[in-house]
């Protein structure tokens, strides 16, 4: 802040005291400077403090027939809408002891009787000012941890809305995939769910890597968008040439989102991953896939959770090729592609979750 900021001009100040004679005497000296309370027990002091309209500032004497001052302010501050009230302790106990005891339970100040009235202004008036300014740094930090949550959610909807769309434009390349992209990002993410606390997936499967993996498996075609209509659409089987062609859709797909980041200029986690997924989901457990003919762990964690998800959703989909199969076939198949086409663990976990997969595939089914 440049400058100090004075307290509010109509502070409000509660006087706490059960001696008549010592509200009137603080009512006459406050009244021209602030607008004053009072309460002429604990109680009552307690009752105007956590109301709709709480005080400035709280004077308090320690020596009261009901609940005794101290009481008063360990309760005040062990509240949090009364906590941040400057409590000064207004007393004819002078001993260093109370003193030490009314500072230790939070008050902010200590005026022995005989009050001095201007020492009393000029102590009030500071301890509001600090309260005022302290309010204002509360204030501003909450706006601008309020702004930052904001800002945060828009970039976050941005960039998801942006994976979509990227996404989509492949998939609409290929009209009978569907909810292709949302099926498989729920399958990716239930299986990492599932596979969190297993012995060889624990320390990559944390609660953030799965928020990334579910953000990142929609780009896993990505790639699709560089293969030719004629070999993308085509209605029969593929020529061995036309089949090396589709292949390269993973590196046409890693290169794109390699593409993206530079031109972002930083390194972004969730791209990693879809480089990850977009360029190995094709490889197999056993060494038969591609591009490079990866083989068991060589293979990233995500790609090979991946393969499982879209494999399955490609057999209980229709295609131009084949009828969509039945849940109960589907995985009969998967299950056999244990050790071979899929990670023996993988494969266990889908058939822990087999039934969740069903839920998810008849939830998002493709439109007629």
């Amino acid at each position: 802040m440049d400058a100090w900021i004075e307290p509010p001009k109509l502070a409000t100040v509660l006087v706490v005291d059960d001696t008549p004679d010592n509200l009137s005497l603080m009512s006459a000296l406050l009244k021209d400077h602030y607008k004053v309370k009072v309460a002429n027990h604990g109680e009552r002091g307690l009752r105007i403090a956590n109301s709709e309209t709480p005080p400035d500032l709280i004077l308090l004497d320690i020596m009261m027939p009901d609940i005794d001052g101290y009481e008063v302010c360990r309760r005040l501050k062990a509240e949090p809408r009364t906590r941040d009230i400057p409590v000064i302790f207004l007393t004819a106990r002078s001993e260093v002891e109370d003193e030490t005891r009314g500072l230790e339970l939070g008050a902010a100040d200590y005026i022995t009787k005989p009050i001095s009235p201007p020492i009393v202004l000029a102590r009030v008036h500071a301890h509001l000012t600090l309260k005022a300014n302290a309010d204002f740094l509360r204030d501003k930090s909450a706006y601008l941890e309020s702004e930052v949550a904001k800002r945060t959610a828009e970039v976050q909807a941005v960039q998801d809305v942006t994976i979509m769309a990227m996404a989509s434009l492949a998939e609409t390349r290929d009209n009978e995939t569907g909810a292709h992209i949302r099926r498989t990002q729920l399958y990716v993410r239930r299986l990492a769910e599932q596979l969190r606390t297993h012995a060889r997936f624990s320390k990559f499967l944390t609660e953030r890597c799965i928020e990334l993996l579910y953000k990142s498996a929609p780009l896993h075609d990505i790639g699709k968008v560089g293969i030719p209509d004629n070999i993308l659409l085509k209605p029969g089987k593929l020529t061995p040439e036309e089949f090396e062609i589709m292949k390269s859709h993973t590196t046409l797909g890693r290169a794109a989102i390699e593409d993206a980041e530079k031109r972002l200029g930083m390194r972004v986690d969730f791209l990693t991953l879809a480089k990850e997924i977009a360029y190995s989901h094709q490889e197999k457990w056993d060494g038969s896939g591609y591009p490079l003919g990866l083989a068991g762990d060589a293979i990233p964690v995500a790609a090979r959770l991946m393969a499982l998800a879209d494999v399955y959703d490609a057999l209980i989909s229709k295609r131009v090729y084949k009828p969509a199969f039945s849940h109960e076939e589907s995985c009969r198949i998967v299950v056999e592609g244990r050790g071979k086409h899929f990670d023996p663990d993988i494969v266990d976990a889908f058939v822990a979750v087999a039934d969740d997969f069903n839920v998810i595939a008849t939830t998002h089914r493709d439109e007629d």
